[in-house]
This record gives C-alpha cells, structure tokens and sequence, in this order.
C-alpha cells in the first residue's frame, strides 16, 4: 500500500527535516490552495491549522458542521466546505457528467458521487477551484486514486501516473550531495520498457522541481552496458532507447548496475564510454519489488530520510497518505503538493 513518510522525526514531534523545512519555504513563497477532503479526521484539521500558521497553502477542508465542532482548534482562515451540501454540488455533478459521458454517467449518479468527500475534492481541483489536493488518511489509495484517475487523468506529455520517493543519504558524496529519486518505488508493479521510459521522463522533472537539481537519469538493471542478456536487460535497454527518443536533452543512460550509476571509480571501468555513469541522481527501478526494497535498504541501513511516494503524472497534484500518518506528516505532504502546483502553473505559463 502506498504511504507517506515525512520523516520519521516528525511522526515522533520533532522538528522537521531540513528537506521539509526547505519544501515548507518554497510553498510558503507561493501559495497555492490545497483541499483536504478529510475533514472529519482530527489530523486533517491540525495539518490544516498547522499549513494556515506557517503560511503554506491556503486550506480547503472538507467537514461537516459536527466535525469542525468536535475540534479543538481555531479554524479561523480556513475555507470550510461541507460536501453534502456545497452549493457547487449541481455544477460539479453537471461537469462529472460530461466528464464521464463516455461511461454514460447519470446526471442522479453524478449527483450522488460529488457528495463524496474524495469525488468532491478532485472536482474541486478539476474545475480549478484548488490547486491540488492530499487525502488517504482515513482511505485507501484505490479509493483517492481512482476519481483522479476518471476525472484528472493523465497530465500532457504522461501516459501513467506513477510514484517516487525523494531519499537523502546522510554524509553521502554520490547523486546530489546524497539526495537522489528512486522510481517507481510506490505504484506502478510491473513497467513495460514504455511505461519505464515515461516513468523516467516524469522522474527528472519531478527531481528538478522538488530538489531544484540538474536530474541525471540512470536506468538500473543487474546488468551494465549489456553485461548480461535476458528478457529484462533488454525490456531495460529498450525503455533507455524510447526516452532518448522522447527526451533527447535530458541526461539519461543505462542499462546500469548501481554502483556503476552513482560511483565514478566504478563507472570508469564499467561504462566509460558514458556521461551519465558514476553521476545519476535519479534512478529508475526496473519494477516496484526492486524499488521498494532499494527505498527501504537505504532508509532502514543508510539511514537515510525516505519522502513519499509521491504522485507523478496526474494532470494537477494529488497525493496520496498513510492511514498511519501524523499530523506533521500531512503538513510534509501538503508542502510537496503544493510545490508541485506551483511548478505545473510554471510549466503552462512558459508553454
């Protein structure tokens, strides 16, 4: 299941990470508006007062009157909405309709579905009304994913939403400075080589967007420059072959074992012949066993702070929660999400 980890310092209390801090300052730059639909949950609403103080986003949150009574705290300047009874209900159904005309969905139905909490978000975000939004404490990722994925779909130039975890490795001198994204660590199981190549493409604009780096991509593999043949060296090779095409700039190379991808030493005598070897920042699991496990290795033996998974290829942002998450947690995911925005409102004004 898909979940995020903000640090593990902030589940205790502590102060967050310097990642986040840094996330945090970014969002705070720009503010963009990001509902919880989660309302009813007492760590939605700290995340949100939390977001409010610290200037992140403006919050929506999505309660009824007996949650937001229930809580404690001051929920002054935050943007309540009751889904039941949001006077946007009858254009969002009216919308969803005509978004699902293909699926022949009834206007009653449509009706129905917008007082969902989850629905009622992602039309939120749809109709432009939020910039993105973060959900998943209280549901299962299936149930946040799936109106994204019939309402939102993919973003432009993305045929597959996927997810990474950002990982920063203590007194490390590989990728940046020992940050690097590993891809895909969270969603996606079994990538063809197409699926690979996008998840790549989408990986190194994430990695510029959230670290602010050059990305420089590195397709993993057991193998290093054919080194070794089988089925799935070659499904690799032909994903670095479909991404070269798609994004002949970017800097990306493979197949590669690891310490061929990050270590020079090791790069000069395994793949000299490339720029990329001993240098990626960014890399790109040939399947979600192998990513899962490499995100975890580096977090539990490297100590390393693991953040994600994070949502990549949505046309706006949502992400996704652990049902275990702390309050500290989804202010973590709020920040990213909202950066995320930003970068996408960025990317279409340059367009």
């Amino acid at each position: 299941m898909i979940h995020a980890l903000i640090g593990s310092a902030a589940s205790k209390g502590v102060p967050v990470s310097e990642f986040t801090d840094r996330i945090i300052q970014r969002a705070a730059a720009q503010p963009q508006t990001i509902v919880l639909p989660e309302g009813s949950d007492p760590r939605t609403l700290g995340a949100a007062v939390r977001a409010r103080d610290l200037g992140v986003a403006k919050i929506i949150v999505l309660a009824d009157a007996a949650s937001v009574a229930a809580f404690e705290g001051d929920l002054t300047g935050i943007t309540i909405v009751d889904p039941a009874h949001s006077p946007d209900n009858e254009s969002f159904a009216q919308t969803l309709c005509e978004l699902r005309r293909e699926k022949n969905l009834q206007l009653a139905d449509a009706r129905q579905l917008v007082t969902d909490e989850l629905y009622h978000g992602v039309m939120m975000v749809q109709t432009g009304r939020a910039d993105g939004m973060v959900a998943g404490a209280t549901h299962a990722t299936r149930d946040v994913l799936r109106p994204c994925l019939q309402i939102l779909k993919t973003a432009p130039g993305s045929s597959l939403v996927s997810a990474f975890f950002v990982i920063i490795v203590p007194d490390c001198e590989y990728g940046e400075n020992g940050t690097f994204l590993f891809a895909d660590s969270g969603l996606v199981q079994h990538p063809d080589s197409a699926e690979l190549a996008q998840i790549a493409l989408d990986s190194a604009q994430s990695f510029q967007n959230l670290v602010g780096a050059k990305p420089v991509v590195a397709f993993l593999s057991h193998s290093t420059s054919g080194s070794a043949k089988s089925p799935s060296v070659e499904r690799v090779q032909d994903a670095v072959r479909r991404a070269r095409e798609l994004a002949p700039n970017l800097a990306l190379d493979g197949e590669f074992q690891l310490d061929a991808a990050i270590v020079p030493s090791v790069a000069a005598t395994k793949a000299p012949q490339s720029s990329v070897a001993g240098k990626a920042n960014v890399l790109i699991f040939p399947d979600l066993d192998s990513g899962n496990i490499a995100y975890k290795l580096a977090q539990r033996l490297a100590k390393a702070e693991a953040y994600g998974p994070i949502t990549q290829g949505l046309s706006r942002p949502v992400n996704d929660l652990s049902r275990g998450a702390s309050a500290e947690d989804i202010l973590g995911v709020i920040a990213i999400t909202a950066v995320q925005a930003g970068a996408r409102k960025a990317a279409q004004a340059d367009r």
